[in-house]
């Protein structure tokens, strides 16, 4: 082979794996950075990620807010009109947080079953759920309340 071949070669193949290496490292931090979304019921039947970050959607359940000590940790219990899930956040609150209101939070799941939230939102809108929220609630639900 001619030694310009060779160079050419070589640049080539440098080139070809600098690609692989640098798509690699972008869908690496691309998984990392994922967050899925699982109702209550998912979180209850395991299929929630034990060491990952996700979202948990559901409604706040009525009497269920509690404000342990003088700190900002808020306790509360979601649903999804089947199961329930204990949910510990230690922060401000959205303004527009309360019980009977559709959330979603951000975080994980803790040793002991309780989901440890980084991030707690809420929507304005008296009517609103959360799209993942409302497509994981019980159809059941919806038709005894229309009643």
């Amino acid at each position: 082979m001619k030694p310009i071949r060779r160079k050419r070669l070589y640049l080539i193949l440098l080139m070809v794996s600098g690609v692989a290496v640098g798509s690699w490292f972008g869908l690496k931090a691309f998984n990392e950075n994922l967050m899925y979304f699982y109702s209550t019921s998912d979180v209850i039947d395991g299929k929630a990620p034990k060491d990952h970050l996700f979202r948990l959607g559901g409604m706040v359940v009525d009497g269920s807010v509690q404000r342990p000590g003088d700190g900002m940790t808020v306790k509360f219990t979601l649903t999804d009109m089947a199961k329930q899930v204990e949910v510990e956040y230690t922060g401000i609150l959205p303004d527009l947080f309360r019980e009977g209101q559709g959330i979603v939070a951000n975080g994980k799941l803790g040793a002991n079953g309780v989901f440890v939230a980084q991030e707690v939102l809420a929507k304005h809108d008296e009517n609103y759920m959360p799209p993942e929220v409302e497509g994981s609630m019980k159809k059941p639900y919806k038709k005894e309340n229309a009643e």
